[in-house]
């Protein structure tokens, strides 16, 4: 009985565990750093040690994170008219006025040249800016190259929200008829179809009477087939990200998941996740709701105000939060109230509405084949299907036998899969397997952006320390691009970096592996780099990630407190 345990020891070891080469491989025993841990595991720790009983090692995630620095207040932040040498029109602003005195608690700066005036020979936050010595005095706040401005000038990235829609919006002064209208019309085709006398009856195609149809020609076509897609991706799949990502030959990209009725308050928070930029050519909004009638509303508020191609209805969102307001997920148990919200979303919207579901809710129930055919008739354009279920999150891996199951159910309407991708090898063998019109990279897309090249040219690149560096650089030129050159756009972004960064770790180099590919649950031993750079990125403590970042957005701000999402990484 023995000898059999060590054997499944040993074969779980070689199924879990990336094939590192013997030389690159290290014994290390690693510590907890306390000043990456929550509160209550601190105590938790405490009590181990004055008991005399060994600690348990820290497991799980870190629930209900604080936010990585204290905003400052409005009074320790210098006005932006004041910062840019511009009278202030506001007798009532709030911010700080004396130039003198917030040059007083500025922080140094975090180096000698401006990201984005080098970019662009322009930086709109003048004397606040982080770098302000490269293009800011006292005598000229705005400091403008003429030169650089016209050789590359700054296009800004697109759907924010302007005053006046912002004004509509909370005064409710917006005209959603369209939307009312459409909703109204679903809602009485749908209570026709619950009074059938027979409901086992094939109801036919809708008619002018059931429902307000637009024209063909009303109607935006996007072609889902064959393409790379970059997963809507919560926290981590902000705009920065996503640029680097189109830079590698993503071709579609979603934004992060939208709450539509903040989107309806006109929260600025929100609509940051709406923000495009322009070079990403097809472009997304994925939107969460649990009502049609906001949801339709939402559709019709986004393809007349924003430079969309389609919008993504959420139905995979794990969140206990999400699910228990009866959106994301909780959809995928309440077909009646879907096809309210996707009939309704469809009348309502000028452009293509997609949906992304999971296999299942709970635990190995599989339910998503039951709802395909339906969604198919709702109006759609494409389906996206998670290959696990709400319970087993990351568990188990992603049943690419089910995803080609449900593929087969739709064929009339684009189908992507989703699940361990990691490289192309794993891309064309889910493809093929499963007939799918292509693949969403979600978790392989943050551990190397570059998949994307490697899917398009078929091979395994074996990327250098240095270019690895190199797109962490551009990701904070282009955060500090994106969220500001200020200290509140600096922290910002170095907390999305850092984000980013308990992703990127994961690589593990082709140089160092005995064969490839690897899966995307395979866990390398501590292993060193070829250099020692290459062994900083691999390292999984979250203070090493904040060395990195402070390469390019210098020390952090008094006060700054990073808890990562998982335990595991405050160990050094």
């Amino acid at each position: 009985m023995e000898q059999v345990e060590q054997v499944k020891k040993v074969v779980k070891d070689d199924f879990c565990t990336a094939p590192i080469k013997a030389e690159f491989v290290i014994e290390k025993q690693r510590e907890v750093d306390l000043e990456h841990v929550s509160e209550a595991d601190k105590r938790a720790l405490e009590e181990d040690g004055e008991s005399g009983h060994k600690s348990k090692k820290l497991k799980g995630q870190n629930k209900k994170r604080p936010p990585t620095v204290e905003r400052a207040q409005p009074g320790q932040r210098l006005c932006h008219y004041m910062a840019t040498g511009k009278p202030c029109p506001f007798s009532d602003c709030r911010f700080q006025h004396s130039i003198e005195e917030y040059l007083k608690i500025k922080p140094e700066d975090i180096g000698p040249e401006c990201p984005t005036y080098k970019s662009f020979g322009f930086c709109s936050f003048g004397l606040s800016c982080r770098f302000a010595g490269s293009h800011s005095s006292l005598e000229n706040p705005n400091q403008v190259d003429e030169k650089r401005q016209q050789e590359n000038p700054k296009i800004d990235s697109l759907n924010t929200l302007p005053k006046d829609l912002q004004q509509q919006l909370r005064k409710r002064k917006y005209d959603f008829a369209k939307a009312d209208e459409a909703h109204r019309a679903v809602r009485d085709y749908l209570k026709k179809v619950k009074d059938a006398e027979n409901l086992h009856r094939a109801i036919g195609p809708l008619s002018d009477e059931d429902l307000v149809k637009l024209t063909p020609k009303e109607k935006k076509k996007v072609d889902f087939k064959g393409k790379l897609y970059l997963a809507p991706l919560t926290t981590v799949g902000n705009l920065p990200f996503r640029r680097i990502c189109v830079e590698y030959g993503a071709e579609i990209t979603c934004g992060e998941m939208a709450m539509c009725t903040q989107l309806l308050q006109a929260k600025p928070s929100e609509w940051a996740l709406a923000r495009r930029h322009p070079t990403e050519k097809i472009f997304g909004v994925q939107l969460a709701g649990a009502f049609g009638d906001t949801m339709a509303r939402c559709a019709q508020l986004l393809s007349e105000t924003c430079e969309v191609d389609f919008i993504d209805v959420n139905c995979g969102c794990p969140i206990d939060l999400v699910f228990q307001q009866g959106a994301g997920c909780a959809l995928m148990n309440r077909a009646n109230r879907l096809e309210e919200i996707i009939r309704s979303m469809s009348l309502s919207s000028t452009v293509p509405i997609t949906v992304k579901v999971r296999a299942g809710v709970y635990g190995d129930k599989l339910t998503a084949h039951e709802l395909i055919p339906k969604l198919a008739t709702w109006g759609v354009d494409m389906i996206a299907v998670h290959g696990r279920t709400r319970e087993q999150r990351y568990t188990k891996f992603a049943d690419w036998d089910y995803i080609g199951q449900c593929a087969s159910l739709c064929p009339d309407v684009s189908f992507y899969g989703n699940g361990d991708v990691l490289s192309y090898e794993d891309y064309y063998s889910c493809l093929e397997s499963s007939k799918a019109s292509g693949i969403l990279l979600a978790r392989g897309a943050l551990i190397k952006p570059w998949i994307f090249t490697e899917i398009r040219e078929r091979r395994h690149w074996d990327i250098s320390a240095t270019e690895r560096l190199d797109l962490v650089r551009s990701y904070a030129h282009y955060g500090l691009e994106h969220w500001g050159s200020d200290t509140q756009g600096v922290e910002t972004t170095r907390r999305f970096l850092l984000e980013w960064l308990s992703f990127l770790y994961r690589y593990v180099p082709v140089g160092l592996l005995e064969r490839v590919p690897i899966k995307i649950n395979q866990r390398p031993p501590f292993y060193r780099g070829r250099d020692d750079l290459e062994t900083l990125l691999a390292s999984p403590n979250c203070a090493d990630w904040i060395k990195i970042t402070e390469m390019f957005l210098g020390k952090p701000s008094e006060g700054f407190a990073f808890l990562p999402k998982h335990k595991a990484n405050a160990y050094q």
